[in-house]
């Protein structure tokens, strides 16, 4: 246990000291999967993400799977994100986590993304009328995480992730695995760290009957089926270093933390995210939060469609004084141009 604590220890000093490298944008169109870099909770995005140093329960699957140590019992969560609003496309996210006494806590969070029924369209019939009928594509995202509190300061978790795209003639299939570690201080446990690791796999390819065509090789004495192989591409693997501090404002009644994060990208543009929450006696919990990368405020540099600004509350209501059970009604929102930003609204049950 010592032993793990100071390499623990170590990795923490050697990543917040060494130079991080700058992401390649340039490399963007060499990676797939993309959908592994959309929040899909209520509560964390209201931080723009900037609360890696400092997530808990089953958000932190996301984030920072090391926050899924501090669960105390029993936590269910479920929330719907309505993605950039006016493209229909939605997002559900389901997800348990259950705390296994002293051997850690175990979490299952899945994500779905849905885009409504498109149109088929072939080189006959170009125009998208759906004459030829409809097909949705379906992304689905399944986690399986395990965290464990190693000693009062350090915490550590990993998670496995199983990828899945598929539309009716073709589909892709990986698997990704994050790890993190938070570190905690401070005479009242106010001061937060934290690293994480994400998106780290094989590259994925697709396959599929739509990958074939009817034709006739140089040669062939009469057409076949061809078979198309299709490029491999890479996931958005990345990089999160963070920080938070708690101001206890009164005691037991107001507090106000802070945190900061920096996103290394591997294929993308870095980000630095900046986030505040107050806390009104765990009852009332108010979110803001501002993620900056690289050509945000010039429309012909932007790359992303979220343009920074996130917001979001948290209503706690008590279940059972006995047991301490709450559940929690979380909504947030990110502003995007265009479309009309991201709407996500959940609901978080403590047993």
């Amino acid at each position: 246990m010592k032993k793990f604590i100071k390499i623990a220890t170590v990795l923490i000093s050697v990543v917040l000291l060494h130079p991080v490298m700058a992401g390649n944008p340039d490399r963007s169109g060499q990676s797939g999967a993309s959908e592994l870099l959309i929040n899909p909770f209520a509560r964390s995005s209201g931080w723009a993400g900037a609360n890696v140093a400092n997530a808990r329960g089953l958000e932190s699957q996301f984030l920072n799977v090391a926050g899924l140590a501090f669960t105390e019992r029993t936590e269910v969560v479920l929330v719907r994100t309505d993605w950039l609003r006016g493209a229909d496309v939605h997002i559900n996210t389901f997800g348990l986590v259950q705390k296994v006494g002293d051997a850690g806590a175990l979490g299952l969070g899945v994500m779905s993304m849905s885009f409504g029924d498109i149109p088929i369209t072939t080189v006959d019939h170009p125009d998208a009328s759906g004459e030829i009928g409809r097909f949705s594509p379906s992304y689905l995202n399944v986690s399986l995480s395990y965290a464990k509190a190693f000693s009062h300061a350090i915490y550590g978790g990993i998670n496995l992730r199983v990828i899945s795209q598929s539309i009716p003639d073709a589909a892709a299939q990986g698997i990704a695995i994050d790890a993190g570690i938070q570190y905690v201080t401070g005479i009242r446990d106010q001061i937060k760290f934290g690293i994480s690791l994400k998106n780290v796999g094989p590259r994925m390819r697709y396959s599929g009957d739509g990958m074939s065509f009817q034709g006739r090789p140089r040669g062939a004495p009469e057409e076949m089926t061809v078979q198309q192989r299709s490029a491999e591409f890479e996931l958005p693997s990345l990089l999160n270093i963070g920080g938070a501090y708690d101001f206890i404002l009164v005691e037991d009644r107001h507090t106000l933390t802070v945190a900061a994060n920096f996103t290394s990208n591997s294929f993308t543009k870095d980000r630095f995210l900046l986030g505040v929450e107050y806390g009104l006696k765990d009852y009332l919990l108010l979110r803001a939060g501002y993620a900056y990368e690289d050509g945000l405020f010039d429309d012909a540099e932007r790359t992303t469609a979220l343009t920074g600004p996130a917001g979001g509350l948290s209503v706690q209501i008590p279940l059972s004084p006995e047991t301490s059970s709450i559940m929690s009604l979380d909504y947030s929102y990110r502003t995007s141009n265009p479309f009309m930003g991201v709407h996500s609204i959940g609901v978080r049950v403590d047993l």
